[in-house]
């Protein structure tokens, strides 16, 4: 037994669609001011062997760390966790599957059909047969109130013809006076007019019957629905309805409520009602997840109190978040939030600004991002991080289908995984990685069969091969070889992981070859060299932790918090003190609340934005401010024309500028510095090049263009040293990856990275 302090061991967990990783560390009982650091693997799903995969992960890593034997099923002690940091791809996969909680939807009267016609907008505008996916919602229930605006903001004298407020916003100084003015009160007709959050003067042409709205409530809680979704016009400015209705609800026993202004206050119908529909529909699974998880552990780790550990969830935005202000439509990407944090604080150089791109080949598909410095939040869009996601994976399925050789969409998983895992899987891209000798069973975890102790089954991978093999050779007159077969796989896999990385960068002005390429999960080091090289990038990082680089980004991440409300105001000297104010208050909030969650003073960082668009268009930008040299006072202006002609590539010089939002995110820094960057390590490096002899073994590898390279070296990342080169063809190789280096390319190992530069 090792005694380990209380409150010393932190624990991150990453449940991909296949694997689950863990991340953990705690004080070396040697040297107690060292940590030493513990890796866990394991299959997501498993449910011969455990129920919940991250709660496995966490028992393993305390048997580990304290030297006990805990038994499978038993509830976990936690007083010897300070934190546990969980990110999930339970909401993104009932969302992909279309397996969320049956919710009903309550919307104005008049609008029941909105979120199904949508923004009319044609992602595949010449698909002759168009399948649009079905609304979220199972039933609608139309609320008859109505809320409106007063006067229109494109009038050329709106600013003028404004209803005036005396100073402290509870009564008017004098009425509207523009177009369709009634001549006689103080709007376009009949109505009480209150001054909504945006500044905006609101008219209320109908209050909801709370009696007629409760019956409803009761029928649909009578018919078995929990879960509700609100959405009602202009709510973003005008909330009080919305409000009285989710009271009611949960008067009634609804007990999921989602109310379009709280989640989501901004200007736009339509994706507040997609946001609040996605929230109802997620959050009660999340729910159910969750309350799993935490029947695993005593009752210390969800009560929250000082004295009990942390439990913190990896948001969509990148940033942590708290049990109280996780949601559905927070965890929507949640899983790969993690990684894009690892590579970002681990590759970016704030000196150098080279751009990244993330590339994390996971089990069941790949998702890509990109990194500039900061974090890119798409606000209009089904995902709220620009992350895009392929189908193609470790375990995408292989097939031959009317002539071409497809990999993906479909996924092995977990179970029954690929057929090398001895579960009777498909054929997968696993399989033919496998058989190309870019995994090798030895070195690879021998976590599968029923006794979660045997290898991969090369030979099941072999016979399911021939057999394609065979059907592909009857349908063509070229006799194909079994190799070029299964790397003909491998080239289709590689060239759907880069569709998204195009459209992440060519799409949108960038140059992909100016890129440096950050590759990680646990089949990330098998394609790299091969999708820079497809992509025309020099340069790979793969850090030492890649194959869970989701779960170490986790313990690298930072707590956030952020506040927003509406806006409705032109951007100009006259207005710049009151949007100053607003922002100051909400930074005020933001301050307080991470001050109660354990962050002040220089450990906070602040982002201090605004939504901005040209008068006129309906596209809106959030823009964080240049500073100015002289006075250190923000130019929000010069930023939102900076942003919009780099993103569009023109400016409207003759509109004025609208502010829809004002935004305020505080991040609890979780670490003051990171260290040295890589590419100033690599700089000062004194390269020592590695001979054959080095290696651990030898294996035939199977490369484009050269064909099989009968004795490539395969060496053991443990056994290089900082500064060691490894020029390819070669192998290396840990206890969660393998790293292919191509002929001509080398590898500098750093203190955390591999370093890879392709040949010319």
């Amino acid at each position: 037994m090792i005694e380990v302090p209380d409150r010393s061991i932190r624990i991150c967990a990453d449940r991909g669609g296949t694997f689950c990783d863990v991340h953990a560390s705690y004080p070396d009982p040697v040297n107690p001011i060292e940590r030493k650091e513990v890796i866990v693997k394991l299959l997501s799903q498993d449910t011969a062997n455990y129920g919940d995969a991250p709660t496995e992960g966490i028992r393993r890593v305390l048997e580990i760390a304290t030297g006990e034997t805990i038994p499978r099923g038993s509830v976990l002690d936690t007083s010897k966790i300070d934190y546990i940091r969980l990110s999930t791809t339970v909401a993104t996969n009932a969302l992909l599957e279309r397996k969320g909680h049956r919710h009903a939807l309550l919307i104005t009267k008049g609008f029941k059909d909105l979120l199904l016609i949508g923004n009319q907008s044609r992602p595949r505008i010449f698909d002759l047969n168009i399948r649009r996916p079905s609304p979220l919602y199972s039933e609608v229930v139309e609320v008859d109130e109505r809320v409106t605006l007063v006067g229109y903001t494109s009038d050329p004298k709106s600013e003028e013809n404004a209803i005036q407020w005396n100073d402290d916003g509870s009564s008017i100084q004098r009425g509207y006076r523009g177009p369709g003015w009634d001549g006689e009160g103080d709007a376009e007709g009949p109505g009480d007019i209150v001054r909504g959050i945006s500044g905006e003067a609101v008219r209320i042409l109908k209050r909801p019957d709370l009696n007629f709205v409760r019956r409803n409530l009761q029928r649909l809680h009578d018919t078995g629905y929990r879960s509700l979704a609100i959405v009602l016009v202009h709510s973003y400015t005008f909330p009080e309805h919305e409000i009285q209705i989710g009271k009611l609800a949960r008067e009634v026993g609804f007990t999921q409520v989602s109310e379009s202004s709280q989640l989501l206050p901004m200007i736009k119908m339509v994706p507040r009602g997609v946001s609040s529909t996605a929230d109802a529909y997620l959050t009660p699974i999340l729910q159910e997840y969750l309350d799993g998880f935490f029947y695993g552990f005593d009752a210390k780790l969800k009560d929250g109190r000082i004295k009990s550990p942390r439990v913190e969830f990896m948001g969509s935005d990148g940033g942590l978040l708290d049990l109280n202000n996780f949601s559905g439509l927070k965890s929507i990407l949640s899983g790969p939030a993690g990684g894009v944090v690892g590579y970002a604080l681990t590759s970016w150089d704030a000196d150098r600004k080279y751009p990244i791109i993330g590339l994390d080949v996971g089990g069941t598909s790949t998702d890509v991002s990109r990194f500039d410095g900061r974090y890119e939040v798409v606000y209009e869009t089904t995902t709220c991080r620009n992350i895009n996601t392929v189908a193609a994976g470790g375990g995408s399925c292989l097939t031959f289908r009317n002539g071409l050789f497809l990999a993906g969409p479909e996924s092995a998983g977990a179970q029954p995984g690929p057929a090398c895992y001895r579960k009777g899987g498909p054929l997968a891209v696993t399989d033919a990685n496998l058989l190309l000798g870019r995994l090798i069973p030895d070195y690879f975890p021998k976590i599968f069969g029923k006794s979660e102790k045997e290898p991969l089954d090369s030979e099941a991978s072999r016979v399911a091969f021939e057999k394609v093999a065979k059907e592909i050779n009857e349908s063509h007159e070229i006799n194909l070889g079994l190799d070029d077969i299964v790397y003909g796989f491998i080239k289709v896999a590689n060239e759907t992981m880069c569709r998204p990385i195009r459209a992440l960068t060519e799409a949108r002005g960038y140059s992909t070859g100016k890129h440096i390429l950050a590759s990680f999960g646990g089949a990330g080091g098998q394609h790299a060299c091969e999708i820079a090289s497809l992509l025309g990038i020099k340069t790979i990082l793969i850090h030492r932790y890649s194959s869970i680089l989701s779960a170490y980004g986790l313990a690298l991440a930072d707590r956030a918090y952020e506040l927003q409300e509406p806006s409705s105001t032109f951007c100009s000297a006259q207005t710049r003190q009151y949007l100053i104010a607003r922002l100051d208050k909400l930074t005020s909030d933001v301050k307080a609340e991470l001050k109660h969650q354990g962050f002040e003073g220089d450990r906070v960082k602040i982002e201090r934005m605004l939504n901005m668009r040209f008068e006129g268009t309906d596209t809106a930008l959030m823009v964080l401010p240049n500073e100015n040299d002289g006075d250190g006072a923000e130019d929000f202006e010069a930023a939102f024309r900076r942003v919009y002609k780099a993103e569009f590539g023109f400016l409207l010089d003759t509109k004025s500028i609208i502010v829809d939002d004002v935004k305020v995110r505080g991040i609890g820094k979780t670490f003051d510095h990171l260290g040295e960057s890589v590419y100033s390590e690599v700089d000062r490096l004194e390269k020592n090049p590695v001979t054959r002899g080095r290696a651990d073994s030898t294996y035939s590898v199977y490369f484009d263009k050269v064909g099989r390279v009968a004795e490539t070296p395969v060496f053991l990342l443990d056994d290089l040293g900082v500064g060691d080169e490894v020029t390819g063809p070669a192998m290396i190789i840990d206890n969660t990856q393998t790293i292919v280096i191509v002929p001509g390319a080398r590898a500098v190992l750093t203190s955390k990275h591999l370093y890879i530069t392709l040949g010319k």
